[in-house]
């Protein structure tokens, strides 16, 4: 479980727990009504703030999924003029949303940008949404991670800052209430998804590299 998930949760169940006191007392309905209510509330935030324990591959070119959810774009794209091929995964509110690193690698940029709030599985939500970006440089080359915000998801959260050593699978942030995870990597990776699979932060393989590791 993240920390946040205690700020947001206890104080629900807080509540909930004061209106099932006052029920007892009082016997009223509408009271047990809201008991209900808040105890289920704080059962489903504390459920979006899990932070389950991954089994990380451990192939040695492989690139694995930053997020939880299901794959919904496979696409042929420019990135700051460089072509790439551009994984796209949605996170519903039910997923797990902590993002991890999908390489091992330095953290080479780390870009903000504002924007608007669209659906997370637009199209266009990958370039005018609210998103973090940040890339990773390591054996497998340069990987893209954009954390885009959606409808629901208004808070982007990256824990980490250039020039930072991530191992591959390391948790590195999370995206709040829903959103979208776009993946942009080098266009000859051979990928092992297809859009409609369900893919899992740090445990699902999302391609292979062909760059040849330095060990080697």
């Amino acid at each position: 479980m993240l920390r946040e998930g205690y700020w947001y949760g206890l104080p629900l169940v807080l509540i909930s727990g004061g209106a099932l006191g006052f029920w007892f007392r009082e016997s009223s309905p509408a009271l047990l009504v809201c008991a209900i209510f808040f105890l289920i509330l704080a059962l489903l935030v504390l459920n979006f703030f899990r932070d389950p324990e991954r089994p990380i591959p451990t192939e040695a070119q492989a690139i694995i999924s930053p997020a939880d959810g299901r794959v919904v774009q496979v696409v042929e794209e420019n990135h700051e003029g460089c072509p790439v091929r551009r994984v796209s995964i949605f996170m519903s509110p039910v997923d797990v949303h902590v993002n991890r690193s999908p390489i091992a690698g330095v953290v080479k940029e780390v870009n903000y940008r504002k924007g608007s709030f669209r659906v997370a599985m637009a199209e266009a939500a990958s370039i005018e949404n609210e998103q973090n970006v940040f890339t990773v440089e390591g054996e497998q080359g340069r990987v893209v991670v954009k954390q885009i915000a959606g409808i629901l998801a208004r808070r982007i959260v990256f824990w980490k800052r250039i020039g930072d050593s991530l191992a591959r699978g390391e948790r590195v942030g999370l995206i709040k209430f829903g959103s979208r995870v776009d993946v942009l990597m080098a266009p000859d990776v051979t990928l092992s998804i297809k859009v409609g699979d369900r893919v899992r932060a740090g445990s699902s393989i999302l391609g292979t590299s062909h760059l040849k590791s330095e060990t080697q």
